[in-house]
């Protein structure tokens, strides 16, 4: 006999049914209600500086969210056999893409660097995609490879090539947020998938000279690094906007002075609804307000992990690399922004997960967590199959 599923296709009746986790949708939900409240708050003195409506920048972030469920419903849809299987196709995209802001008339220069892409009615942001895709070839790459990556150096240098070539592009538009991002889940990937530590930590020790030089050799990041370890030397130039985001901190206390009533986004902190978002809640919602925040993303992430290993024990390595994949870019970006707010990191572009305000980040984190959905998906649906392979012996067979 036959029933029908939720994507109207006809099934057979006991056929095994996976299952999006709870845990993942919940707490995805959570921080981009969080997120509009709060994009609501720290924006309306932004868009009235731009001579735009009060909610623009809530109407505009409403919209690129609506974009992005419809997208997470699609990624969430897909099998990941199809996925794995155009992995490189994903790679020369992701290549194409970051050269493609290079490209007069296509790239786009916003205060210096060029990061963007000319899409019309917006621009995008190559980096978010290429993050994701790069997630979708690490994890491709340790499925076919994986013995070679546990014994063999040569085999881990590969994936950490790719890697290279892509951190190399972002240097040069110049991003070097995003270019420390993809290293660092690249090794997480790479060590997750087996690798040994000591060779992990010798080409570690190799890079950092080439690391080092590029944080230090562009005068505006050496800047940034003395501001950080000393922004009052430099209230008003250079450590304005960590001094700024500090007094936010500050002002919060424990409890906040209230949702709405934050000074310092009328115009003192800089980026209030994007990569500073986190001292706003700090000081409307205060302590406890920042607590939430992390309690949140240290829900998301670590529902992501343990689906992860769920899926290796499984056998479904490619899903569970992805979901670990996942994992390390939304843990590392949260750990970033909420140290830049907070005075611990130096100062990087990198926003706040499903919380700030954006457009092509919203629409790839979506994408994100409508992938690590996909992965749940498919491994409740192993794991009923399983368990009613175990259970078919006993039960009596249906009647002609």
């Amino acid at each position: 006999m036959f029933a029908f599923s939720a994507s109207n296709q006809a099934i057979r009746r006991g056929t095994p049914q996976g299952r999006y986790h709870l845990g993942v949708v919940l707490a995805a939900v959570m921080l981009a209600s969080l997120g509009v409240i709060m994009v609501a708050s720290s924006s309306i003195a932004i868009a009235d500086n731009q001579n735009a409506k009060p909610f623009y920048f809530l109407y505009r972030h409403l919209a690129f969210l609506g974009l992005g469920l419809g997208l997470a419903i699609l990624v969430a849809r897909t099998e990941l056999a199809k996925i794995e299987q155009h992995a490189f196709l994903l790679l020369l995209i992701a290549l194409i893409l970051l050269l493609l802001v290079f490209v007069p008339g296509i790239g786009m220069r916003v205060n210096g660097a060029r990061r963007w892409i000319n899409v019309g009615i917006s621009g995008f942001q190559s980096v978010e995609l290429v993050k994701l895709i790069l997630i979708v070839y690490l994890a491709s790459y340790l499925v076919r490879h994986r013995d070679g990556v546990q014994a063999s150096m040569a085999e881990v240098c590969k994936p950490l090539g790719i890697a290279a070539l892509l951190v190399g592009l972002l240097l040069l538009q110049p991003d070097f947020g995003s270019a420390a991002l993809l290293t660092m889940i690249t090794l997480g990937m790479v060590w997750l998938g087996g690798a040994r530590l000591r060779n992990l930590g010798l080409l570690a020790a190799l890079a950092m000279p080439a690391l080092a030089w590029a944080a230090l050799f562009e005068e505006y990041r050496l800047k940034r690094l003395k501001s950080f370890l000393d922004p009052w030397a430099d209230p008003f130039n250079e450590g304005f906007q960590l001094t700024q985001a500090l007094i936010a901190v500050g002002r919060g206390e424990w409890f906040g002075v209230g949702l709405g009533a934050s000074v310092q986004k009328l115009f003192y902190l800089p980026e209030a609804h994007t990569d500073f978002i986190l001292a706003v809640i700090a000081e409307e919602l205060g302590f406890f307000g920042v607590l939430l925040v992390i309690a949140l993303f240290a829900w998301l992430v670590g529902c992501g992990l343990r689906i992860g290993l769920r899926a290796l024990e499984r056998g479904q390595r490619f899903g569970g690399y992805c979901a670990f994949g996942v994992s390390l870019m939304l843990a590392i970006q949260a750990l970033v922004s909420i140290g830049v707010n907070l005075g611990v990191l130096p100062t990087k572009g990198l926003t706040l997960p499903l919380i700030s305000s954006g457009g092509s980040s919203v629409l790839m984190t979506c994408a994100a967590i409508g992938l690590l959905a996909r992965v749940s998906y498919e491994l409740t649906r192993a794991e009923d199959a399983a368990a009613q392979a175990v259970s078919a012996p006993e039960d009596p067979g249906e009647s002609e």
